[in-house]
């Protein structure tokens, strides 16, 4: 028996959170409010830092509440969570729960981490219990997304993107949106340093990009540590779900036509056609019609010169980005096809004769969107 296994069948499952937020948002100084409860929570840390010196953990063991030399603050550093250091991850949780010694483990990511993956990352630990009929260690307790106001709302407005840091051509535009859209809790922060119309718009928008996740307003990250601490907030399923565009997507037409209440402006557009794209026409809106005040959009398409791949397509601010998305299952081999539709019948719901599976469908979130302008231009490329 592994170390591991030995920790995973004496102990009771641990409640993880993880805080996630871009640059500056304020998230060492949530977790370091979090560790000065007044509640008797014993909380360990695990700190990531993409750097060699972790400046984060630095700046939480100067606050005396937690510190490295007695293990309750791990920092991991060199490396993201979300990718590089997935492994250091698992063994440094496994390692804590096994010191018995704490009741909570809170988990700072990067500022540039993605949730999703650390999200995977935990679950998979307890899926790993169960598959070796051991008792589940850990758990995923809550995805907490500190967000920063006044740079949201400059954003939202349609001013400049929001600054690169360093990051290798990745948007920082691009990680704030899969930050909201993949949370249990956002925690708006220095809400005093924007004027009241702006602090509703901005919510607004991010009702729209995450309709399901609580939202506390705040400034210097103060939060009720019952807010994002044994919330049992968390649910895979319906957090891969929960985000506005996948909402949106999911509808059917007679619901997408039922129409919305528009907040500020803040409105969605689902465009959806069996046609394929023109790819030259489709970079040309892209680089040259393009409406600054589209905020969010993500979909599948294809193109006339590629009718067998889907490729999805997705944008936040002025950041747009194109991939392969694998290859349409109307191209599978007919035999091999009408296996699949007895199998999976509900898959093929949506099936067109002519088409199969092939479509395009974009979901946009926007202010002050014309979208019979913005449909008149997709219906024409």
């Amino acid at each position: 028996m592994t170390k591991q296994e030995g920790i995973m069948k004496e102990f009771k499952s641990m409640p993880i959170t993880v805080i996630t937020g871009y640059l500056g948002s304020g998230k060492t100084t949530l977790l370091n409010h979090i560790l000065k409860n007044d509640k008797g929570y014993k909380i360990a840390v695990i700190v990531n830092d993409i750097g060699e010196v972790n400046i984060d953990a630095d700046l939480i063991e100067d606050g005396g509440v937690v510190n490295s030399k007695d293990d309750s603050l791990v920092p991991l550093q060199n490396g993201c969570i979300c990718c590089t250091l997935k492994q250091s991850l698992i063994d440094q949780i496994c390692e804590l729960v096994g010191k018995q010694k704490f009741d909570h483990i809170v988990i700072e990511a990067s500022g540039i981490c993605e949730p999703v993956p650390i999200a995977q990352t935990i679950v998979a630990i307890g899926d790993m219990c169960k598959q070796n009929h051991m008792p589940e260690i850990c758990h995923l307790d809550a995805v907490v997304s500190v967000v920063d106001a006044n740079r949201l709302a400059k954003e939202f407005d349609c001013g400049e993107a929001i600054v690169k840091d360093n990051l290798d051509d990745e948007d920082l535009e691009n990680l704030v949106f899969q930050q909201l859209e993949f949370c249990d809790v956002i925690v708006l922060n220095k809400v005093s340093d924007v004027t009241k119309t702006e602090l509703e718009k901005v919510k607004a928008v991010i009702k729209k990009i995450q309709p399901l996740a609580k939202i506390i307003e705040t400034d210097y990250s103060h939060v009720d540590i019952d807010e994002v601490i044994d919330t049992n907030l968390f649910d895979f399923e319906r957090s891969a779900g929960s985000a506005g565009w996948i909402r949106e997507m999911e509808k059917d037409e007679e619901e997408q036509e039922e129409g919305e209440t528009e907040e500020y402006g803040i409105s969605t557009y689902v465009y959806q056609r069996r046609e394929p794209f023109d790819a030259k026409k489709f970079a040309q809106f892209l680089d040259e019609d393009w409406k600054r005040n589209i905020i969010r959009s993500k979909g599948i398409l294809y193109f006339k010169n590629d009718l067998d791949n889907c490729y999805l397509f997705e944008s936040a601010g002025n950041q747009k980005n194109l991939k392969e998305n694998g290859a349409w299952w109307a191209t599978m081999p007919k035999q091999q096809l009408e296996v699949l539709k007895k199998e999976q019948p509900e898959m093929f719901k949506n099936w067109d004769e002519k088409y199969g599976d092939r479509e395009v469908k974009l979901v946009f979130i926007g202010q002050n969107m014309d979208k019979k302008a913005l449909k008149d231009k997709l219906d024409s490329i």
